[in-house]
């Protein structure tokens, strides 16, 4: 059995780590190359970055910003944020990057995910999904959350599987800050519906949300944000409480 793992996610604006909930309400968290060397050095297994306003503003990641924090970490480094076609990836792993994160982009042209993965293997490209539950269903949403399809949650994580990518990052947006827990239903349903790892991401707030993912989500790993960028769980802490409840872990 694969170790779980623990996941700090740097969501970007302005070159700055914001949080909110339920996607707005952005706060400042810090500065992004000083929170991930935090993490790396504190036991984190992988660390996400995502240029949350790269596709409403209709521009590329911040290319700069992700050399900094890739040489500031020695841990794998997912990045995401207007992504958009073969060249984006190639700038990205050649500044860094180990894997990239597509969200809207895969939504509008789901052939990219099957080029990216023709490219560059399954294993570098995450696909994240963004979804709300409306009336008992699961819907992704794009562009940050701002923008309601009509597509269903496990529809699309069965079909970007199929199509190459390597791993699914759900974000719950009911959820998102709320720090009530992870959506560890749907987390389950997805589980049971595709064969590679799923990101829990939105929802937690403490020790016990993160073991709930797991247990009860069947998570492979666990991201957060606002509980590790104001110091409210340290990693370390929170690895010897899963280590103590038999969860497979790397301390």
């Amino acid at each position: 059995m694969l170790t779980k793992r623990i996941i700090p996610c740097l969501d970007i604006k302005n070159g700055r780590t914001v949080k909110g909930v339920n996607f707005v309400g952005l706060r400042d968290a810090g500065d992004p190359v000083e929170l991930a060397k935090k993490y790396a050095d504190t036991g984190a297994d992988e660390l996400v970055f995502l240029d949350i306003s790269a596709t409403e503003d209709r521009r590329k990641t911040l290319i700069p910003l992700v050399r900094d924090v890739a040489q500031a970490i020695n841990i794998p480094f997912t990045v995401g944020g207007g992504i958009s076609s073969v060249e984006d990836v190639e700038v990205l792993l050649r500044n860094g990057a180990d894997k990239i994160s597509i969200n809207s982009s895969a939504v509008k042209n789901p052939d990219l995910i099957n080029e990216l993965s023709a490219k560059f293997g399954s294993q570098c490209i995450v696909v994240a999904i963004d979804a709300k539950q409306i009336n008992d269903e699961w819907m992704v949403h794009l562009v940050g959350g701002k923008q309601a399809t009509e597509i269903n949650l496990f529809d699309w994580a069965k079909e970007a599987e199929r199509r190459g990518a390597g791993e699914i990052l759900f974000t719950s947006m009911n959820n998102d800050g709320t720090k009530d827990g992870f959506a560890n239903e749907a987390l389950a349903k997805l589980s049971t519906l595709v064969n590679i790892p799923i990101i829990a991401s939105g929802g937690a707030g403490t020790m016990e949300h993160f073991l709930d993912g797991f247990e009860k989500g069947k998570a492979d790993a666990c991201l957060a944000a606002s509980v590790f960028h104001f110091d409210e769980i340290g990693i370390p802490d929170l690895k010897n409480y899963l280590q103590l409840k038999n969860v497979r872990i790397r301390i």
